[in-house]
């Protein structure tokens, strides 16, 4: 029986070691060492120390500024929306989830693309607007517009997780707080929003990831009047080429995407993963 576990275990492990493991050490080589004259490398943290120029904080910052703030309004929108569908008939509560799910078949880049004849200057809202003598505003090329496209495509990775945890809490925990008195508000405070914790968790990280590292939504909806991280890592590997100071790059994003999961996981105190659990 032993045997048997091992043997399918092979098949993970060896997928695991070839897109996980051996393009992880590719990049740390190239991100601790730099291009010598005569064609070798040599080992170096010179790639780090460009990162402390004022020019790469900058975008830095900008970066995390802007994946925070989409993270916060996914959160904002998308937990009322997960709590309001767990409560609906699952009949119900599975055809809106579905509408959730159905757009992120399509491709991440049509669907970025769609909000162009959308917010633009000839676009559908300002056509609108027109129509009772307003505008046209500028609604394209502007942190608002890359803070929209975040939260379009990436609400259902908050909504999603906080709906799971929502719909196995266990109603006879709702129903017995309200035998005792409980209001709906203490209800939710008290029971329905820390069990809710380790999908809240979840989506979190599910978001701040791509937010932090996209590169298509600042391009297309920011108009490239503005670099974040994504598109900082792209610039070094195609048009730069520069694949030593690229992946310093990379690594320096995993760094804080790690840390920020480990900031996340400390405010789990949730003992169980499956929306239950005890309440001190």
């Amino acid at each position: 029986m032993k045997n048997r576990k091992s043997l399918s275990a092979y098949p993970f492990i060896f997928w695991s070691g070839l897109f996980i493991v051996i393009p992880l050490l590719i990049v740390l080589f190239f991100g601790f060492t730099i291009a010598n004259p005569d064609g070798g490398y040599s080992f170096s943290i010179e790639n780090f120390t460009r990162l402390l120029q004022p020019q790469y904080i900058k975008v830095f910052g900008r970066s995390l500024e802007l994946a925070l703030l989409s993270t916060f309004w996914c959160l904002i929108l998308g937990y009322p929306v997960a709590y309001i569908i767990s409560k609906m008939k699952p009949s119900k509560g599975n055809i809106l989830i579905m509408l959730f799910i159905v757009p992120m078949w399509m491709n991440f880049l049509l669907r970025t693309y769609a909000w162009l004849p959308i917010l633009g200057k000839n676009g559908f809202i300002n056509n609108m607007l027109s129509q009772i003598g307003l505008g046209p505003f500028n609604f394209l090329y502007n942190d608002g517009a890359v803070i929209l496209g975040m939260i379009y495509n990436f609400l259902p990775f908050m909504v999603l997780p906080i709906y799971t945890v929502l719909t196995k809490i266990d109603n006879d925990l709702l129903n017995a707080a309200a035998d005792l008195g409980a209001s709906r508000m203490q209800i939710f405070r008290k029971i329905t929003l820390p069990l809710s914790m380790p999908g809240v968790i979840s989506g979190i990280t599910m978001v701040f990831m791509p937010a932090v590292s996209t590169f298509v939504i600042s391009r297309l909806l920011g108009g490239g009047q503005y670099m974040l991280l994504g598109n900082l890592i792209e610039q070094q590997f195609t048009m730069m080429g520069d694949w030593n100071f690229g992946s310093s790059i990379s690594i320096f994003m995993m760094v804080i995407i790690l840390v920020c999961m480990a900031i996340m996981n400390m405010f789990d105190k949730s003992d169980s993963k499956e929306g239950g659990g005890q309440l001190w």
